[in-house]
């Protein structure tokens, strides 16, 4: 006899101290009792285990000879010698971690409000940016009250599994980790951050975090089955539970494809058009561009798997936002001290440094640069361009035609970095602009359609 939905059940009885009462009054009682079974109504535990144990028994034959009430006794009495019961043909909620994270990824229930989940601000159908980009021009994340700006554009989540642990290279140089700072060690330690973030998802603590997960019959179950059934024991433990499953989700090849026409390119499917090739020429060269110093990973410019990150941190003189923070009430002169916010980091050096972002996805991510700044990516490239550039134009911010703001951090500056490459003309900067967006996953490559739709239907107006 099969009952209950098409997931693992475990139905667990335990000893009552219940009166004896007629049937029809037991009912109500005996619906809050200690029955635990994850993925069935409360009366169809009160059911579910007692056609179990009459289907699984003697049967039927037993039940007929004994009153109900007194049969219901009778498994009361014997509950010892009951262990967990799995239904036969019955599958998990969620056969693995993955697939537990994916739902907990999605899930707004374990937000404040019940309103934001890990999605949304990290959509897969946007290339996992936050898809709300009238909200501070796509620069800053709503929270979960409906009023808060977080400080920082969402980092992508997509390709983040290949950043490595935070740590120190040999000779003290910090790399990897999560977040623009660095400040979470990997990627479960970053999926548990918004949650507790008052700007984000707002719980108050992981004990809250923890409770909403058990009104949840599915996750009860599944994460007894990965974790252990003592996983509920310790509010600690079953918070990283949860960001560990969330995590398993994001190493997902859902995440990283390596599907964009670059990859293609590298596979023989896919011929580059001139200007993308002079573009990745460019890229890749060790004279004409400083492009690779921070955003090539690999030894190789052929090699598979580029993530176009090396994960270090630099301090770039990227402008303060402004514009937005003016429009939303945000203090325009606030500095973001960038990896000095780490609590690893105690060192003045790094303030205003962030990490190098990977570049996959980059051309429909926007807009760019840790406080969204910039809307446009050939803007980006300009951007970097005018510490090589003595032409005045180039000291020109195309977007608000006006010369570039001044950095959030002076002092930090990577200067010998970014002042290492050639200047470039317009031919050059529309090559690498057409480069990167090769970069782009096949699944999000219409947007890059809708993108050049919508910058022809701008220059017709």
């Amino acid at each position: 006899m099969i009952i209950g939905r098409d997931h693992a059940i475990r139905c667990e009885y335990r000893k009552s101290n219940m009166p004896i009462l007629p049937f029809s009054a037991m009912l109500p009682v005996m619906l809050p009792v200690k029955f635990r079974c994850a993925g069935i109504s409360r009366l169809g535990r009160l059911l579910g285990t007692t056609l179990l144990l009459v289907a699984t028994g003697s049967g039927g034959a037993a039940f007929a000879a004994e009153k109900t009430q007194d049969f219901l006794i009778r498994v009361a009495h014997d509950a010892d010698k009951v262990g967990p019961v799995e239904i036969a043909g019955s599958t998990p909620a969620f056969a693995d971690k993955a697939a537990l994270g994916e739902a907990l990824y999605f899930d707004t229930n374990l937000s404040k409000n019940r309103t934001q989940a890990c999605a949304s601000c990290h959509e897969p159908t946007t290339a996992f940016r936050d898809p709300r980009g009238e909200i501070a021009g796509g620069a800053f994340s709503l929270g979960d009250d409906g009023v808060s700006l977080g400080d920082r554009n969402a980092p992508m989540a997509a390709y983040a599994k290949f950043a490595p642990d935070f740590h120190f290279k040999e000779d003290g140089t910090p790399v990897g980790g999560q977040f623009w700072d660095g400040r979470a060690k990997d990627l479960a330690e970053q999926a548990g951050g918004p949650p507790l973030n008052p700007v984000e998802m707002g719980m108050p603590d992981k004990a809250t975090v923890v409770a909403r997960l058990r009104e949840n019959d599915d996750y009860i179950a599944s994460f007894e089955a990965l974790f252990g059934r003592d996983v509920w024991g310790d509010a600690d433990r079953a918070y990283g539970a949860m960001t560990d499953a969330i995590a398993a989700f994001e190493r997902t090849d859902q995440f990283s494809p390596f599907s964009s026409k670059y990859d293609r390119f590298l596979r023989g499917e896919y011929k580059m058009t001139p200007q993308e090739e002079l573009g990745r020429v460019l890229f890749f060269s060790q004279q004409f561009t400083n492009c690779n110093t921070c955003h090539q990973l690999k030894t190789s410019p052929t090699a598979p798997g580029e993530t176009f990150t090396n994960y270090e941190y630099h301090n770039i003189g990227v402008p303060r936002n402004v514009a937005i923070r003016s429009r939303h009430g945000k203090d325009p002169a606030f500095t973001d001290n960038g990896l000095l916010d780490n609590p690893a980091i105690d060192e003045v050096v790094h303030k205003g440094k962030y990490k190098t972002p990977g570049l996959r996805n980059v051309a429909v991510t926007g807009p760019y640069m840790h406080n969204g700044v910039f809307a446009d990516l050939r803007t980006v490239i300009k951007f970097y361009n005018k510490y090589n550039s003595r032409a005045k134009s180039a000291q020109i911010n195309p977007e608000t035609k006006q010369p570039w703001g001044d950095p959030e951090v002076a002092d930090t500056i990577s200067v010998k970095e970014l002042e290492q490459g050639d200047a470039l003309d317009t031919k050059r900067i529309n090559a690498l602009v057409a480069f990167l967006k090769t970069l782009t996953d096949a699944r999000y490559e219409p947007l890059l359609a809708e993108q050049e739709e919508a910058a022809a239907a701008a220059k017709k107006k």
